[in-house]
């Protein structure tokens, strides 16, 4: 499960697909299922991902963390890995970023 806090010492990559074509939205959604549960999910330093999808079908994007940049800079060299990267790119232009969180608020709705 997907914890955010600063407390956490985990690097978190944050990768957003625009969608070469958004008919091809949930091809990609099912891509990025398939990889975490097939390859990464099995990989050293693996902590969570969580799959977004954008409400007008042009974006995806994948919130993981990791570990360590290591682990993530590790799973890179998979070719395992690799084979699933290739389909995302096929169907997307991709931006990857890794981030540290500095803050998190959580509201806690009282019914």
């Amino acid at each position: 499960m997907a914890t955010i806090a600063p407390s956490r010492p985990l690097v978190t990559l944050v990768n957003v697909f625009r969608l070469h074509d958004p008919t091809n939205q949930q091809q990609l959604v099912d891509v990025l299922i398939e990889a975490t549960q097939a390859v990464m999910r099995h990989l050293p330093g693996y902590v969570s991902a969580t799959i977004h999808r954008s409400l007008d079908g042009s974006h995806v994007v994948n919130y993981a963390q990791w570990r360590s940049q290591a682990d993530f800079e590790a799973m890179l060299q998979q070719p395992e890995a690799q084979v699933h990267m290739r389909r995302a790119f096929e169907l997307a232009q991709v931006e990857p970023h890794l981030y540290e969180v500095v803050f998190s608020d959580d509201a806690v709705a009282v019914a």
